[in-house]
């Protein structure tokens, strides 16, 4: 601080103008009681052993996801972890995609479609996002956003929904969307993490003599299709809903599920809820069959024949324990939105947030005793 003071003034008094006009003030790094890091204390981490251990981009993300702008950082080596298992992720995310052979006679299938579609959309998204928090210096912010961005959207939906079939080939038009996705994340990463994103950037093709990821132009963001990616979200949604049945009835994910949407259209993303849930038909019906699995998405009642799958007294007893808790959880909301007190008091957002989770409860109420009636008659 007085460095950067001395030379503003000093910018004043001979060119009689500012040397800067913005400067970053990093935190000071502590040990985990808080401590300074000295050599008399002895709490010095020696910084090239966490490099050879952690990597040097893995050392450098751990402590920036920590560093919000201006604080002091408490100094962890699990930081230094979590910044390794990322580039692990960024690598095998890499030999994966390099690793799959292309047939240029397929035709591009209709869930690759939408997910190249939807992936466009939230690299844009976002891509607006880090510009704003680039421009504000919260560089922390930006990291976590990309961290998500390429763990979560990217990993765990975008690879999982295009991934062909074991020993399979992929559509040469949806390789090639994906190397570029895959670019673009890697350009946008490079600030963080430079060594593993020029390594990864210069192995994905041929470069000239000179390219360098450095210097490489930044993605711009492109037009965001918003209702497609609401419409994604609510995809996710239905796709957990599925694997929770999944997990709580121990059906392996290998055995093909019947999936039907009550009182409604069939989804025209049912592409990409049919891949990702191994489903053997996706259907709409009027009515819930007896026996059958339910979950809501918003207004939305999906339901899974069961028949033969379970065991129905230990379901029977996990529906009636989950019902009392939900009727007991809809008379703590009843009460609060009963005090007239609460409701004239209390910000508008808050007492609207109680009434959805009432119409939630007493939604799943309805759809647990519709659940406990079926099970009971077979």
């Amino acid at each position: 601080f007085f460095w950067v003071a001395r030379m503003i003034m000093s910018g004043y008094a001979y060119r009689q103008e500012p040397c800067f006009r913005n400067v970053y003030f990093t935190g000071i790094v502590r040990d985990k009681l808080g401590r300074k890091m000295s050599k008399q204390l002895g709490n010095s981490p020696d910084p090239i052993d966490l490099m050879e251990q952690y990597g040097a981009d893995g050392v450098r993300m751990g402590m920036l996801l920590s560093s919000a702008a201006g604080n002091d950082l408490l100094f962890d080596e699990t930081l230094c972890e979590q910044g390794r298992n990322f580039n692990n992720k960024i690598w095998n995310a890499f030999r994966l995609i390099k690793g799959w052979e292309t047939d240029d006679s397929l035709t591009q299938p209709e869930a690759a479609k939408v997910a190249a579609a939807w992936f466009k959309s939230k690299l844009s998204e976002t891509i607006t996002e880090l510009d704003d928090l680039f421009s504000k210096y919260r560089l922390s912010e930006a990291l976590m956003l990309l961290y998500k961005l390429f763990w979560d959207e990217f990993s765990s939906w975008y690879l999982e929904i295009i991934k062909p079939a074991y020993q399979h080939p992929i559509d040469s038009e949806t390789y090639r969307v994906t190397l570029d996705f895959f670019d673009a994340l890697l350009r946008l990463l490079h600030p963080f993490m430079p060594f593993i994103t020029e390594e990864l950037w210069q192995a994905m093709e041929e470069r000239a003599a000179g390219d360098s990821i450095m210097i490489a132009q930044q993605p711009k963001s492109k037009a965001t299709d918003t209702v497609l990616l609401n419409d994604m979200e609510r995809v996710k949604q239905i796709i957990a809903g599925v694997r929770t049945i999944r997990l709580e009835k121990n059906i392996p994910q290998k055995e093909p599920l019947e999936l039907q949407i009550v009182g409604g259209d069939r989804d025209k993303y049912s592409s990409v809820v049919s891949k990702m849930c191994n489903l053997s038909s996706f259907s709409s019906v009027s009515e819930k069959q007896a026996g059958a699995a339910g979950f809501m998405v918003g207004s939305t009642e999906y339901a899974i024949p069961l028949t033969g799958m379970m065991d129905v007294e230990a379901e029977l007893q996990k529906l009636r324990a989950e019902l009392t808790y939900t009727e007991g959880f809809l008379q703590s909301v009843l009460k609060k939105l009963s005090s007239e007190r609460f409701v004239q008091n209390a910000k508008p957002e808050i007492v609207e947030t109680e009434r959805r989770k009432q119409a939630d409860a007493e939604s799943k109420i309805a759809l647990l005793k519709e659940n406990i009636a079926a099970l009971s008659a077979e």
